[in-house]
């Protein structure tokens, strides 16, 4: 197997990832239309397994390309006189790592916890809507989300809300990321701008799409 051959594949596993991202942002859609649509609790289990599925699948191929490029770095270091057989020692790697594999690997992965967290704020919007539907007058409620819905940066209402992870906070994603990119380019820290927050170093990384912001966003637009 030649270097060439496996960058080539390397390459080709990595796209993979991105079906993966893609086919777990879809499920957290699903799950979050199931809880705003009321349907069976099993259903919405049903689509945790599937995240746990692809969660699955992305630590296996996670293992699987840092294997191959392990062995690639130790033989270019080494470089023996006779090439050995990469597969097969990359193969040894791969097995190394999956035999450390634990169900608690699969809870950490950033795409699952974000499930999670998103399905929380959704069963617990539900539920709030439900108890308190007769009891809060509608103008109050009205107005207190809408203070929610405008961007700090902008100071007009989101359209693709994301929260920073660190902070809480939320932001236009295009203003934020608009903002992080200026100031980078100027070798500067980022402060969070909502005022009052005392977090100096928003990244790009740190933020996340806030999925039931937007759906309230969006609802109340039809209203």
């Amino acid at each position: 197997v030649s270097f060439n051959a496996i960058d080539s594949a390397l390459s080709s596993l990595k796209n993979c990832q991105s079906y993966i991202n893609s086919g777990m942002d879809v499920a957290t859609q699903v799950a979050l239309d199931l809880v705003e649509s009321f349907n069976d609790e099993e259903d919405v289990n049903n689509m945790e397994k599937v995240m746990l599925e692809y969660a699955t699948m992305d630590r296996e191929l996670n293992h699987y390309i840092k294997a191959f490029e392990e062995t690639i770095n130790q033989v270019k270091q080494e470089k023996p006189e006779n090439l050995p057989d990469l597969e097969n020692l990359a193969q040894e790697k791969f097995l190394e790592m999956e035999s450390m594999n634990s169900d608690s690997d699969l809870q950490k992965n950033e795409k699952y916890m974000h499930f999670k967290d998103q399905l929380k704020e959704m069963k617990k919007q539900c539920k709030s809507d439900n108890d308190t539907i007769e009891q809060i007058d509608e103008d109050l409620a009205v107005t207190r989300s809408q203070m929610n819905f405008i961007c700090p940066i902008t100071q007009v209402t989101m359209k693709r809300p994301v929260r920073n992870k660190v902070c809480g906070h939320i932001y236009e994603e295009d203003a934020i990321l608009e903002m992080i990119q200026t100031r980078k380019q100027k070798k500067k820290k980022v402060r969070c701008p909502k005022m009052g927050c005392s977090h100096v170093d928003v990244k790009g990384s740190d933020l996340v799409p806030d999925e039931i912001l937007k759906r309230l966003i969006d609802s109340q637009k039809k209203q």
